[in-house]
């Protein structure tokens, strides 16, 4: 069977463009789709297994696993809906989302279902923690590497989500932040998309990987949807309800780090 990059599209013979009845050029069909593919080649765009059951409640009111409601602090759960229905706009405006909070409390497993609502909408999504992400960097300057610095970085700037799990778990070093930052400001000033998960406060991340770049990620975010609460991961058994089914047990949006928890 041909693979996708033997594909050849009937309309156009593969040049992407199409002759109309002025007999002006236009975009084929499949034009989006081969600058897509061409975006992603060789970046990692695929939502993890662990994660593949995530979904949207047919209703549009509920985050789903395997059709298993999972509980969230309401007003986290409405604006990520409310993210993944409007998928388009907010990727059109380049506006991200920001979760930070404690370890377990879920952080990923939205980051994930955003990222499925992206691919599922054909927009082009890049997915990597900070650590993998600075390897693949690593990579790119060894001797037999298939690809160049420059090249990873022109896909990493160009998709139109790019998806940032665990920034400030990685080792500190002028070499990380100064690659961070790059990517960052690149994809804000063409006004492209970027989420992030974090187990970091503000005052802690700007520590961790400098305040120029937490003041871009700010702008291009918003407000960081905070999620505090037990490490559910750590504590599911199961002999017991699942923890992430229970509303007792969401994570509670508390206030971020810069202002006054309260008990």
């Amino acid at each position: 069977m041909a693979g996708r990059d033997d594909y050849v599209c009937p309309h156009c013979g593969g040049s992407t463009w199409v002759i109309d009845d002025a007999g002006d050029a236009q975009p084929c069909v499949c034009r989006g789709g081969r600058i897509r593919r061409a975006q992603t080649r060789g970046l990692v765009t695929t939502i993890p297994r662990r994660f593949s059951g995530l979904t949207v409640s047919p209703d549009g009111r509920q985050i789903t696993d395997h059709g298993r409601p999972l509980a969230f602090a309401p007003e986290i759960a409405r604006a990520v809906l409310k993210y993944c229905r409007t998928i388009d706009e907010q990727l059109e405006r380049g506006r991200g989302l920001w979760f930070e909070g404690d370890t377990g409390t879920g952080k990923t497993t939205l980051a994930m279902l955003v990222s499925k609502s992206a691919l599922q909408a054909g927009h082009s999504v890049a997915i990597y923690s900070m650590p993998r992400l600075l390897a693949t960097i690593r990579n790119t300057f060894d001797a037999d590497s298939d690809s160049s610095y420059a090249e990873l970085f022109k896909q990493l700037t160009a998709v139109d989500l790019l998806h940032l799990d665990d920034v400030g778990a990685e080792q500190q070093t002028e070499w990380v932040l100064e690659q961070l930052y790059s990517i960052v400001n690149e994809r804000y000033e063409d006004g492209r998309a970027v989420m992030i998960t974090t187990n970091l406060g503000i005052a802690d991340l700007k520590k961790q990987i400098g305040e120029r770049t937490v003041s871009r990620l700010m702008e291009m975010c918003g407000d960081a949807l905070p999620l505090y609460g037990s490490d559910r991961r750590v504590e599911f058994d199961p002999a017991k309800p699942d923890p992430f089914s229970s509303p007792q047990d969401e994570p509670t949006a508390r206030k971020l780090d810069h202002e006054p928890a309260t008990d």
